[in-house]
């Protein structure tokens, strides 16, 4: 499996339909998530974590990745997520609002590996859109 391979498998697989199991065999010991929610926990078990959380606020969550582009160690991936808040987002009560927000995230391999992650989403427009 290429890198590009491993990052399709994670938005198809893993973001969209939830197979949080996933993550022990595509996430190296060393991961640096470099964008960590509160509380984050290291490697996969924070993935997990992170994705959980989301999906609590979020549970019709759904990923769209438009561009996925590899050069060396490193995969880009610009993409766009949308769902319905159906619970509470860092502080903000459900709205039941549908929420859409553009994303480009990076991810560095190491040994066939995802071993870091960097993204940079629309975060502003997110949290304006549940109101």
């Amino acid at each position: 499996m290429t890198d590009k391979d491993a990052i399709r498998m994670l938005f198809s697989e893993i973001l969209n339909k939830g197979r949080y199991e996933l993550p022990d065999d595509l996430v190296g010991v060393m991961y640096v998530e470099h964008n960590p929610v509160p509380g984050h926990l290291p490697g996969a078990e924070g993935i997990r974590n992170k994705l959980k959380a989301f999906t609590l606020s979020f549970p019709d969550l759904q990923f769209g990745l438009e561009d996925c582009i590899a050069e060396g160690d490193l995969v880009a991936a610009r993409y766009h997520r949308e769902g319905t808040q159906k619970g509470d987002f860092f502080g903000i009560p459900a709205t039941g609002r549908r929420v859409s927000v553009a994303g480009m995230d990076s991810y560095r391999f190491g040994d066939g590996k995802l071993v870091g992650h960097r993204d940079c989403a629309d975060m502003q427009g997110l949290f304006r859109q549940p109101g």
